[in-house]
């Protein structure tokens, strides 16, 4: 039975959402109408798990849910063998079919934490597109491209770049809009839902729906969390928070955030309602100190990520770990996954010689997410707090 709840389909229009076409208003009417509509999100598993990035449209993906739509959890393992170019300087290593069906092995359980998959009610499809893509012949692929120019995809502004720059463009490349488009056919559905970065993706599938199923495609590009450089927290980019990390490096990471995190975090990241967040924003406008929101934030999100038991043990993990000094003290954040732990206290500034490191560790005074550094030798390769002393810096 298809719902018409007020609180949810304003939620759906409004909250985490950059740009709807062909308009909010057609969306708004066709959740009013009482037609029961099909939704999908796409997931291509490049990584053995998922970020909190992908959460931010995953709730669109419940609500539509609770509402009694049919919702498609889609796990691209054809689309992840090539990779999306989307704001890539360099074509992707290509995975295996392998690769990638051993990387969504997570995903599920994951996706669990925000999404009531298996919800008796209305529960959502998990459907692979390798299923679908992996039987195209080379002349539907024709058929598909004809659908588009290459001046369309010369328009890509990553495209332009790697042609100022005189770097390679895979002719593969130029073929992953077409194959998600395709999705949207296969699949015959009436919504699509990704980040922003994910438009020109999303819209050739509109363009695909239109042409050989003569019907409209709804598309909502959903808001991205960025750096202070503007570019997307990802997992390309080394600086994003994993579903797989644990309940204390997701507080700590989030308490790294920068203070211009604080409202959009909220509102991209948790479940909390616009008005709410309108809350938060209007206090940090009166002056109220950021860190105890940070602290709200944080503790938000690992509890609905981790569960409030995570979350207040993650809270007081970090609260011991700044016991003695301010919480008005940032995190660092370092860029040492994969290397040396001597090496990371040096170039970081925490030690002052590899001597001085090793003093240190043998005094057991060393710890990386609260677990005990003996090895001097001992390579970090996980993100997380590292703990030397009462210093701290985080790893990434």
């Amino acid at each position: 039975m298809v719902k018409t709840d007020e609180k949810i389909i304003n939620r759906i229009l409004n909250k985490a959402v950059e740009e709807i076409l062909p308009t909010k208003e057609e969306l708004n009417k066709l959740l009013h109408s009482g037609k029961r509509i099909r939704i999908y999100q796409g997931f291509d598993p490049t990584a053995p798990t998922l970020h909190i990035g992908h959460t931010v449209m995953m709730r669109k993906l419940e609500d539509f849910r609770k509402l009694g739509h049919e919702v498609i959890f889609l796990m691209g393992n054809f689309t992840g063998m090539i990779g999306d170019p989307t704001d890539k300087a360099a074509a992707r290593k290509q995975l295996t079919i392998e690769q990638v069906n051993e990387n969504l092995k997570l995903y599920k359980e994951q996706a669990s934490s925000i999404i009531d998959i298996d919800n008796p009610e209305n529960p959502v499809q998990i459907l692979y597109n390798y299923d679908w893509l992996s039987k195209l012949s080379f002349a539907d692929v024709v058929e598909l491209a004809s659908q588009f120019t290459v001046q369309q995809m010369l328009k890509r502004s990553m495209f332009q770049k790697r042609l100022e720059e005189d770097r390679p463009i895979g002719l593969h490349e130029f073929l992953y809009p077409l194959m998600q488009g395709y999705d949207s056919v296969a699949m015959d559905v009436d919504v699509e839902v990704g980040g922003n970065d994910q438009l020109f993706n999303m819209l050739a599938g509109r363009t695909l729906v239109k042409a050989l199923k003569n019907k409209e495609k709804i598309v909502i590009a959903g808001k991205l969390l960025t750096t202070a450089e503007g570019a997307k927290m990802g997992k390309s980019e080394g600086n994003m928070i994993m579903l797989s990390d644990s309940s204390e490096n997701i507080y700590g990471k989030v308490m790294a955030f920068p203070d211009e995190h604080i409202v959009p975090g909220f509102e991209l990241l948790t479940s909390m309602e616009l008005e709410e967040v309108e809350d938060i924003k209007q206090k940090l406008e009166k002056g109220e100190n950021p860190v105890g929101l940070k602290k709200q934030l944080a503790h938000q999100l690992t509890k609905e990520l981790k569960g409030e038991g995570a979350a207040d043990a993650a809270q007081k993990y970090f609260e011991e770990i700044f016991q003695n000094k301010s919480f008005e003290t940032d995190i660092e954040t370092f860029k040492g996954i994969g290397k040396n732990v001597l090496d990371i206290m040096t170039e970081s500034g925490i030690c002052k010689s590899k001597g001085e490191a090793r003093r240190l560790i043998q005094q057991n005074a060393v710890k990386h997410e609260n677990t005990l550094i003996t090895d001097s030798t001992q390579v970090i390769s996980a993100q997380g707090i590292l703990k030397v002393g009462k210093q701290v810096v985080n790893i990434v």
